[in-house]
Order: C-alpha cells, then sequence, then structure tokens
C-alpha cells in the first residue's frame, strides 16, 4: 500500500503544478534525452558501418589487396611517401593469387573511376561511378541483376565492350525505358548494356545505384587500370572460417612476387574488413567514453533540483506526517513513502527523455544521412538513471521526514 500511495501521490504533484514539475524533472528529461539521442545515433552509425558499408563497400568474409590501405589516419609525411613510391598492382598479381591460392576463394580485381555517360537517346547521366571488374564481382560484393545478366569471364578475357548498369543510371538514360540490350558511351567508349542490376539505395547521402560496371579488360581499361595496373584485387573466403589463412597466404604470394626478405616490409596493404573500419572502433569507443560523464552532468543538477523539490514537499506536509505519526506510522513508513514519491517522480522525468530523444533520433535520421537504431538496452538504461537519480536524490528529504516529532509536526503551521 505504502507503495503506490507514493505513486500516486508523485502524479498528483505533476497533475496539480504541471510547470513546477517540468521544471524540476528539466534536469533528468535533458540528460536521458541526451544518452538516447547520442547512442541511437552513435548504434544506428556503428550498426550500419558494420552492416551494410562493409558488404557494399568491402563485401562479406573478403581481403583486399591494394597499393596502400582505404583508410590513412595518423600516417607521418614520410609513412604517404613510402606508399606512394610502392608498385602499383597488375593484372598478372591476380593471376597469380587465383592459380597460387590453395584454400578456396573467389578473386577479382576492380578499379573504379567517376564520369559522365550518354545514351543512345542522347541522355546524358553525369557523376557516375565507372568501374572495371572480374565477373566474381558480382558475386563478392553481392550485387543481384535485376534485367540481363552479368558478363561472362570469356566477355571480360576477351575485353567485350559490355555493361552493367546501376537501376538509378537506367532511369535516368533510358527514362523508365528497357536498357537491356540499347547503347551507352562510357567516357567516350561505345559499350552494349547487357544488364541492370537491383536498387541499393544510399550509402551516408551518396547514390549507389547510379554506376556501371565493365569487364576489367574492355576498352574501359584505358582509363581505369592504364599500363595493366588495377587499383584492388579482392580475394572472398568461400569458408569464412579460411580468411585469416587466406590472408597469410596471398600475403606470401605477394611477398615472393616482390622478392621480398623476411625481414622486409611489405610493400603492399592487405585489409579486411574489420581491419579497415578499426578507426571507427576507436571514434565509437571514445563517445561512449565520454557519454557518461555528460550525462552526469545533467542528471547530477536534475537530482539537486528533485531533492529540493522533495523538501519543499516535506516541509508542505509536516502537519499530514504528523497525523500519519501519530496514527501508528512507523519511521520506515514516512521513509518509504518519499523515497517511492521521489523516484516516482524521476522516472517520469527519465520517461519523457526517452521518448524525447527516441522522437529527436528519428528526425535527424530522416532529415540527415544519419542512421538511427533504438536498442531497448539504452531505453532500460535510461529509465534505470532516472530511478536511481530519483531514489539518491529522496534520501535526505525522506530522512528528514522520517525523524520528524510528531507532536512538533501537529503544531506546525
Amino acid at each position: 500500500m505504502h507503495f503506490w500511495e507514493g505513486v500516486s501521490l508523485a502524479f498528483h504533484q505533476i497533475r496539480a503544478e504541471k510547470l513546477k514539475s517540468f521544471f524540476s524533472l528539466l534536469g533528468v528529461i535533458m540528460g536521458v534525452m541526451f544518452l538516447i539521442i547520442v547512442v541511437t545515433v552513435v548504434e544506428g552509425l556503428d550498426r550500419y558501418v558494420r552492416e551494410d558499408l562493409t558488404s557494399q563497400i568491402f563485401g562479406v568474409n573478403t581481403v583486399t589487396l591494394s597499393r596502400s590501405p582505404s583508410v590513412n589516419i595518423n600516417t607521418t609525411r614520410e609513412q604517404r611517401r613510402e606508399r606512394n613510391r610502392r608498385p602499383r598492382l597488375r593484372f598478372e598479381d591476380a593471376d597469380a593469387v587465383r592459380e597460387q591460392l590453395e584454400l578456396p576463394a573467389r578473386v577479382a580485381v576492380e578499379s573504379r573511376t567517376g564520369g559522365s555517360i550518354v545514351g543512345d537517346n542522347g541522355i546524358t547521366a553525369s557523376g557516375v561511378s565507372i568501374t572495371g571488374a572480374s565477373p566474381a564481382i558480382f558475386e563478392i560484393r553481392d550485387h543481384t541483376i535485376e534485367f540481363g545478366r552479368a558478363f561472362t569471364t570469356q566477355e571480360n578475357a576477351a575485353g567485350s565492350a559490355v555493361l552493367v548498369i546501376g537501376s538509378e543510371t537506367a532511369d535516368l538514360v533510358f527514362e523508365g525505358q528497357s536498357a537491356i540490350g540499347r547503347n551507352m558511351r562510357v567516357r567516350g567508349f561505345p559499350y552494349r548494356v547487357i544488364g541492370v542490376l537491383e536498387e541499393r539505395g544510399s550509402l551516408f547521402g551518396q547514390s549507389l545505384d547510379n554506376m556501371v560496371i565493365a569487364p576489367a579488360r574492355s576498352p574501359l581499361r584505358a582509363i581505369t587500370a592504364p599500363l595493366g595496373y588495377v587499383d584492388d584485387i579482392i580475394i572472398q573466403a568461400i569458408d569464412p572460417d579460411q580468411l585469416r589463412d587466406i590472408q597469410m597466404e596471398v600475403e606470401g604470394i605477394m611477398r615472393v612476387r616482390r622478392r621480398l626478405r623476411p625481414t622486409q616490409e611489405p610493400d603492399f596493404s592487405l585489409e579486411t574488413a574489420d581491419e579497415a573500419i578499426s578507426f571507427w572502433d576507436n571514434i565509437s569507443r571514445m563517445l561512449f567514453t565520454a557519454l557518461p560523464m555528460l550525462v552526469s552532468i545533467s542528471l547530477v543538477v536534475g537530482g539537486i533540483v528533485i531533492m529540493n523539490i522533495m523538501l519543499v514537499s516535506v516541509m508542505e506536509r509536516t502537519r499530514e506526517i504528523g497525523v500519519r505519526k501519530a496514527l501508528g506510522a512507523k519511521r520506515k513508513d514516512i521513509l518509504a513513502q518519499v523515497m517511492i514519491e521521489s523516484a516516482t517522480l524521476s522516472t517520469v522525468g527519465a520517461s519523457f527523455g526517452v521518448l524525447a530523444g527516441l522522437g529527436i533520433a528519428q528526425v535527424i535520421s530522416a532529415l540527415s544521412p544519419m542512421p538511427a537504431a533504438v536498442s531497448p538496452k539504452w531505453i532500460m538504461l535510461g529509465l534505470g538513471l532516472g530511478l536511481t537519480v530519483g531514489i539518491i536524490a529522496g534520501v535526505y528529504p525522506a530522512a528528514q521526514a522520517s525523524k520528524l516529532d510528531p507532536v512538533d509536526a501537529l503544531r506546525y503551521e
């Protein structure tokens, strides 16, 4: 009975003095709201980076062999110079990896550039991502063909001028008409469209569907892979458990090809998706480390305000407490009632903070490329923090109320 009585008194106070209650709970609301906004956006980004970004950019269970790492953070000028002096990868390197790799894997080359393309109807699409790649890239990158087909190994070896295009590119150039069998010029080179990819959406606001993929050895290689160079060689493990073994095998193959001694540093880069996004791990770790300190400031302020409000509430109900004691209420009863009331007030504030935080996070997600993900554990943490602040803030007022002498309390005006 004491529990529900304390809860009822807390809600009665909120209803009776709405503005006062709002300002009393503002610190808790702001603290929990800030917590929910930050963790919702950071968790959304984390999930996006680990699931969508890695599959779209790196592929699943892949090792990327390149001239230098894809992410260059905290590198010195000398390190950058050393990487620029490294020899570039060639088609022959990919052939050697494909032939000498003992573990089962898919191997593809990939070279990228950008530019405009022109359809046979004269319509131009600009800012198109242009890729020259091996046929295996469709499986490695999980590209799904919606219409038509992908180019074959034979077409790649022959350097056929065929093209697979993104759904947005198809809509821009051919305006809703079928693109299969149509012709277009890519950076001046004539090509025939044989396939259209399924829509993939966007990545941080950038479309993933305004793109074309041509065979790596097609005429486009004069731009994407001049002199037989390639940007990346991607190796995908058939068995995910063998990824690290494949990485070690590829390193051995390349060290032999580059004639590197055991003590020499490699003049190439081998990255898995996890290694490539390690920079994000550092950023998210810093955010989650700093977050409790920032939130605690608002919660401490909110707790002090609630404590003051409860002291005022105890003073206003001094005669009521005296009557209760005179009728047999024990000290622990008064103590529990005040603490329950304080905890209820704070939890209500935390609930409003959670709702406000979720709402603002969804607005941010809708109006910007920042994704948001709602995790129940953070909602429970927000409510738990509100409850904890209320209990701590209620200790002193509850102790003061429980110590009141019933005779003095009854005389209080």
